[in-house]
């Protein structure tokens, strides 16, 4: 699990602060399994900046966030705050322009550093760098800050979406339910009708599935005859069904399983 969590190491050292908001927010979705973690005054703490990009997080943020059990319909809400992070991202024809122009001395000392294994630090400083030398005035790009939301906005939010996604699963559950249901009906009618055409047939592989005293056909009569049941009260025909009934179960009563299963099933 940790060699998947420690890109976020680099990711940390390259300015992005993603996986710092993720456990802050873990630490507050604690709030919902443990209500003794903090004191309801923490209610109204406000979070922190929210960092771009939340909505499409990296492999190892991803996997940190399942370690430190962060709720997903925690992070979509606080996520719907954070631009994406193309709105935050820098011109590379700008920046090579930009990069062109520092002076000789001050590449050599950047180099030296990355040489000596100070690479993920030289970027973050040389972004800092260009984007408050480059990004000032009239070209600087215009990223709206979205209000900073209290811990009980996103926890509410979050418990709302979260009943919301299983309200929904559960009407698709029961629309799935509804359809199979009518599925099997159908598949009953036809069963019947076709059942319907040659009644007198049916009641004599009954028969021939009792006579050989193999509990697989045993049940195999048993369905069969469920089904002339069914034909029986679908046709106002219960009365006859009764009488083949009672005479079967006369003819064999000296099997007891099947017997059994007869009585099992009701008929």
């Amino acid at each position: 699990m940790l060699s998947t969590i420690v890109g976020v190491r680099a990711e940390l050292a390259a300015g992005d602060l993603r996986p710092l908001y993720l456990a802050w927010l873990a630490a507050y979705g604690a709030w919902e399994r443990d209500e003794d973690v903090f004191d309801h005054d923490a209610d109204d703490d406000l979070e922190p900046p929210v960092p771009p990009g939340l909505g499409t997080l990296t492999a190892a943020q991803r996997a940190l966030a399942d370690f430190i059990r962060l709720d997903d319909d925690l992070i979509a809400i606080a996520a719907q705050a954070s631009p994406p992070l193309n709105e935050a991202a820098d011109d590379p024809v700008d920046l090579a322009a930009w990069v062109a122009h520092l002076p000789v001395t001050e590449k050599d000392r950047l180099l030296a550093r990355v040489a000596q294994g100070e690479t993920a630090r030289v970027q973050r400083e040389l972004l800092r760098d260009f984007r408050d030398r480059h990004c000032r005035g009239d070209t600087a790009p215009t990223i709206p800050v979205p209000a900073r939301r209290t811990v009980a906005d996103l926890l509410d939010k979050a418990a709302q979406r979260r009943a919301d996604r299983e309200r929904r699963l559960a009407a698709e559950r029961a629309e799935d339910e509804a359809r199979r249901e009518q599925a099997r009906l159908q598949d009953r009618e036809r069963r019947l009708d076709k059942l319907a055409s040659d009644e007198d047939a049916a009641w004599s592989r009954v028969e021939a599935m009792i006579a050989t005293r193999k509990p697989a056909e045993y049940d195999a009569a048993v369905t069969l005859l469920t089904d002339l049941q069914a034909l029986a009260e679908r046709e106002d025909r219960y009365d006859t069904f009764t009488t083949r009934t009672i005479e079967l179960r006369q003819t064999h009563a000296r099997k007891p399983s099947l017997i059994e299963r007869l009585n099992r099933a009701r008929l």
